[in-house]
């Protein structure tokens, strides 16, 4: 048997329509929504025509599942607000032919709210043991909807948790969401290691006022003492990090968001990713530190929200030199050892069980954007690395 390019593509295209946004090929299918919620429905049933056996857990993970031991291969299939096409549905549907296609026995995942609606990879964490069920559903997303209210709209589809100790392995093929390989003409990037997240909402808290009567010296204005935290911070992090280290402020809540009116509350995500713990929790401490005393300069008050994060995790050598035999036999000198800044539900499944990634280019480096997109000849390639490792492996053993 062999893998089937044409019905791969086209699968992967049909999931595509699934929160279609209208321009280009973007998505926007948010965990639980009702385009989320149907496409897993959708795959579900490509799971059963595969002889797979599909079971969605508590949370809503859709495992398709081989009989007895297997390979566990996926990735997420809800998306960013206005997301592309292929973050995280390549991996989803690549298990999905991989399973079809291999005489290994191969099971498929796409585990729930990667994205982080909720968190930092919801579905995947609290399947792992990373986030215990009852924290979880306390979280809340921007509109102050629960997670355990969200995942309680998958209604009778919610079966029990899978037991991981009948996967033997789990490999992840997703888009570099970079430009590396696009720049320099590679098909190919052979995860080394993922870096290390931390995400946290800070608070500060001011008076609201007028905008036209309130003396300047007199404000107590929350956007102010942003913009004073955004900069201090960005000087304060100079010596402490490296090329690689990246933070960012990407969610803003201004209260009450009016041109009239000195904002008296701004709430903020606040998230930096490093593949160094110590480094992470230096940070952690100079983000504090520097929200504290701007605080105390302005006259605000001062919030912290929990701390989510995930620890950097290095590749399993041996999944990892599978997937290089893979890229050799298939990509002959276009293909490398690179590390995943971005954030993958490979991260969480390691603490289960061996764990190993593979990266495709992403053109123009572009992702979680409707522009995101990818060669097909080079979503065939990293397909190829797939089936050529796999059959490479022996999970009987």
């Amino acid at each position: 048997m062999a893998v089937d390019h044409t019905r791969f593509l086209a699968d992967l295209h049909k999931l595509r329509e699934f929160g279609a946004s209208g321009v280009g090929k973007g998505v926007v299918r948010p965990a639980y929504s009702q385009a989320d919620i149907a496409a897993r429905q959708w795959l579900a049933g490509r799971m059963a025509e595969a002889g797979l056996t599909p079971h969605f857990d508590p949370v809503g993970n859709l495992f398709g599942l081989a009989e007895g031991q297997s390979l566990l291969m996926g990735s997420h299939s809800d998306s960013q607000p206005e997301g592309g096409w292929l973050d995280g549905a390549l991996g989803v549907i690549a298990a999905l032919e991989i399973a079809r296609s291999s005489d290994r026995p191969v099971s498929a995942v796409s585990f729930q709210d990667e994205e982080g609606r909720f968190g930092v990879t919801t579905g995947s964490a609290v399947w792992s043991g990373g986030l215990p069920l009852e924290q979880a559903d306390a979280l809340t997303d921007a509109a102050g909807i629960s997670f355990g209210a969200a995942r309680s709209t998958m209604g009778q589809l919610s079966q029990g948790f899978i037991d991981a100790v009948r996967f033997n392995g789990f490999v992840e093929m997703h888009i570099e969401q970079g430009p590396a390989l696009d720049a320099a003409g590679e098909q190919i990037g052979v995860v080394s290691d993922i870096v290390g997240i931390r995400d946290m909402r800070i608070t500060f808290e001011g008076q609201q006022n007028h905008a036209g009567t309130t003396p300047m010296h007199l404000r107590r204005d929350a956007f102010q003492t942003l913009s004073l935290f955004n900069a201090r911070l960005n000087d304060r992090f100079r010596n402490v990090v490296r090329p690689q280290t990246v933070w960012t402020i990407g969610h803003v809540d201004l209260h009450p968001n009016a041109a009239s009116i000195v904002p008296g509350r701004v709430r903020f995500s606040m998230q930096w990713r490093d593949g160094d713990t110590d480094r992470l929790a230096r940070m952690e401490e100079i983000i504090r530190t520097t929200a504290q005393e701007v605080a105390d300069e302005q006259g605000m008050g001062l919030g912290f929200g929990p701390m989510l994060g995930l620890e950097p995790v290095a590749m399993d050598p041996a999944l990892r030199q599978a997937l290089e035999r893979g890229a050799e036999q298939t990509a002959p000198g276009k293909w490398r050892n690179m590390p995943s800044g971005a954030l993958h539900d490979a991260t969480n499944v390691s603490r289960l069980m061996p764990v190993a990634m593979l990266f495709v280019p992403s053109i123009n480096g572009i992702s979680h954007d409707f522009a995101e997109d990818t060669a097909e000849e080079d979503l065939i390639a990293g397909l190829n690395v797939l089936y050529h490792a796999v059959q490479s492996l022996d999970w009987r053993a």
